[in-house]
């Protein structure tokens, strides 16, 4: 049996810092050179000119984020972002932010009370949100050229982990979350062990007013309702949406409807 989570123990935050800078580059690495008009398939009408504008506007925005450990939401999100007029340089100006990032992540206090939209409300936070999604739009630029993706293992279980923690939370920009629900039925995504590892595994519990992660701490989880089974990187871009859970790549089990339900309402 898989190693049941209590979601929400990040790894630890140099970690986050290194892999930031290092999935950053990689990103820059694919879109460099490439007609910015690509389509990117997994984030429907946008180009690779959009979703590398978007990976950078966003690491900057977050920067101020931390570099003011903000206490409330903030009513702008308008930052200087001294975005190149030439659609061609914006791969370069993604890299060329790597430094100010590294240092914003290096000089903050991980353990700083702030404000976040998520479960954590640490400076940590957005260092682990940071890498995700810069993860996954790397991923979304290799499909959109054509190339193959690998994810690090321990990357893609954490990052898992950091999905199912923190959507209850997102329908602040994906209001569909918000009318997840469901009658007690108890939905476990899980990872294919290697050499006798028997995995690890994450439940998530639907009810009629809303939806939570689930443990072995303190609870009794129950029977599982539905299950998907799969590599943690396959799991990951699943949850992500960029994966179908009715690929072979996935073992499931329990009825349909409410792996359709879960899909349905956490698609952003």
């Amino acid at each position: 049996m898989a190693a049941t989570h209590t979601a929400g123990h990040p790894l630890p935050y140099d970690t986050y810092r290194e892999a930031v800078a290092r999935e950053t580059l990689r990103f820059c690495e694919v879109v460099r050179g490439v007609d910015p008009a690509t389509p990117v398939p997994s984030c429907p009408d946008w180009t690779l000119a959009d979703l590398t504008r978007h990976v950078g506007a966003l690491q900057r925005w977050f920067c101020t984020l931390l570099t003011g450990l903000v206490q409330e939401p903030p009513r702008s999100r308008d930052v200087e972002l001294g975005l190149p007029e030439n659609v061609r340089d914006h791969p370069d100006w993604v890299a060329a932010g790597v430094p100010g990032v590294a240092a914003v992540l290096r000089d903050t206090d991980p353990e700083a009370p702030m404000w976040v939209w998520g479960e954590d409300p640490h400076a940590r936070f957005w260092a682990r949100r940071m890498l995700f999604e810069t993860l996954v739009h790397r991923v979304d630029a290799e499909h959109a050229v054509g190339l193959t993706s690998d994810i690090a293992p321990v990357l893609a279980a954490d990052g898992v982990d950091e999905f199912l923690v923190n959507l209850p939370y997102a329908g602040l920009f994906a209001p569909g979350v918000t009318k997840l629900r469901g009658d007690g039925e108890t939905l476990a995504f899980r990872t294919t062990g290697v050499d006798g590892d028997p995995g690890e595994e994450w439940r998530m519990r639907l009810d009629p007013d809303g939806f939570r992660p689930i443990g072995p701490e303190g609870e009794n989880p129950g029977p599982v309702t539905a299950a998907v089974r799969g590599q943690a990187a396959d799991l990951l871009l699943l949850l992500y949406g960029r994966r179908s859970y009715q690929d072979s790549r996935f073992e499931v089990s329990g009825p349909a409807a409410v792996l359709d339900n879960w899909f349905a309402h956490t698609a952003f």
